[in-house]
Parts: C-alpha cells; structure tokens; sequence
C-alpha cells in the first residue's frame, strides 16, 4: 500500500513531543480561511510512498528522535485512515512514538469506519486535535465543514484512552472572543485525557504561498495576534475548563 504523501520534515519541534519526523498527507476536507497549506487541499495527488520508504527516512536520523517520534499531519491523515494504520503499526513494532496531528472532520459512526478507527487508535500514542470553533455556525463560516463530528471525535478518542494534546488558533474578529473561548474551554473540561493545551496565535505566514498559487487569502487584512493576546484567551480557556470541573464535583 502507498499513501499519497505531500512532504516531510525531519526536524519537527512543534509537532509532538521530542524533536519529530513530521509527514505531511496530501487531501483535507475542511477550508479553515486561516490555512497555510493549501496545496494541501487536493487529495489523490503528490508523491506516492510506502511505509518502508517513510520508515527508512525516518530511520536514517533515527538517533536526532530518542525523545521524540513519527508526527502525521496534513491536509488530514484520517482521509488516508488504511495507509496511516499500517504506518502507526510499523512504527510500533519499532516501538517508534507515534503523534497523529488531525481535525478529526472523518469522524463519522458507521460500524465499519469506528472498527478502522479503533485499529488505528491501537497503535497511536498522542492525538493533537484542532478545533478550529466551538461555536456551530462560526465553524461552518470558518471552516465550511460542521463541527459535530469534531467533538464527537474528542469524546471517543478520549474514552478510548488515548492521550488528547488540544489546538486552537484564535483569530482576531473570529475566534478572539470570550464566550467562545470560555466555551471551548468548558467543552475540553468534559474530557479526561488532556496532555496539553495549545493555544496558537493567528499569523499571515501562509500569504505568500496563496499569491504563488494565485489564490485570494480570505483573511486579507485581518492583522496577526499578538502573544499576549493569546496568553490572555488561554486564561480564558482555563476557567472554562475549571467551571465544567467544579460542576462535576
């Protein structure tokens, strides 16, 4: 089996604990205006590999990841859910750290799909979910896909017992906002397995790769988020959190 693979990076420090081979899959469903990789977009397409062909790359700076892992991301690795579990199983018979980086927007409680999944969630050592909004219709606005299945997706990987490190970009005019961060917060407070909490400050890196594309940057204008603000609404996110864990002693 070969999996349609977009690039890699060997030295991953933001992907996952430890210093990472990091694989990027090629295909995403969702349209976050904020993407900065959207020649992700496209599934079917860019380099064919096969878990040796990762594995050897991989294997060959074996010694930089002691501490640290295999990371997939994307686009969204859970569109290649066959390719990814045969992957995240090899590595585990290497007894190679495993990170999956996704939106968890595949989700979906069909029998045959939750069997796959449970599979896959064998072998996965960390998932680092986005969510990308809380809110319903903002998520739709924001990412032209529904949220439902997101959070569906958290509970169920956290019951499963798999460690949970949560995402979430705040944008200003979309995601700076207090009642959404607050309820963001009391949403991640309902779930048990939380290693961390990343709270990502919106930045316009990705701008140049839309003009190369020839592509319209939706948030043009919108100016980056400065740290301090992101400092502040993860504070937000916080008493979200301790308000659903006081509610629940």
């Amino acid at each position: 089996m070969k999996g349609y693979i977009h690039s890699t990076e060997s030295c991953g420090t933001v992907d996952g604990p430890g210093i990472r081979f990091v694989v990027f899959f090629q295909g995403c469903p969702m349209r976050c205006l904020y993407c900065h990789n959207p020649d992700t977009w496209q599934p079917h397409i860019g380099q064919q590999m096969s878990v040796d062909e990762i594995l050897k790359m991989y294997e060959s700076k074996s010694e930089f990841y002691k501490k640290g892992g295999i990371t997939c991301t994307g686009g969204e690795p859970l569109l290649q859910i066959d390719f990814l579990t045969e992957l995240f199983e090899a590595c585990h018979q290497r007894h190679i750290h495993t990170c999956l980086d996704t939106s968890g927007i595949t989700f979906h409680e069909d029998p045959k799909y939750l069997e796959k999944l449970d599979r896959l969630l064998k072998v996965t050592d960390l998932i680092m979910l986005d969510i990308k909004h809380i809110d319903p219709d903002e998520h739709q606005k924001l990412t032209s896909q529904p949220n439902e299945n997101i959070l569906k997706f958290a509970h169920y990987v956290d019951d499963f017992g798999v460690t949970l490190w949560i995402r979430h970009v705040v944008v200003p005019t979309i995601t700076q906002n207090e009642q959404y961060l607050f309820q963001l917060g009391q949403f991640i407070g309902t779930l048990k397995n939380i290693k961390a909490l990343d709270v990502l400050p919106y930045h316009t890196m990705g701008l140049p790769k839309y003009e190369n594309l020839e592509m319209d940057y939706p948030l043009k204008g919108i100016q980056p988020l400065d740290k301090e603000d992101a400092i502040a609404a993860r504070e937000v996110i916080l008493k979200g959190m301790k308000d659903t864990l006081k509610k629940s002693h």
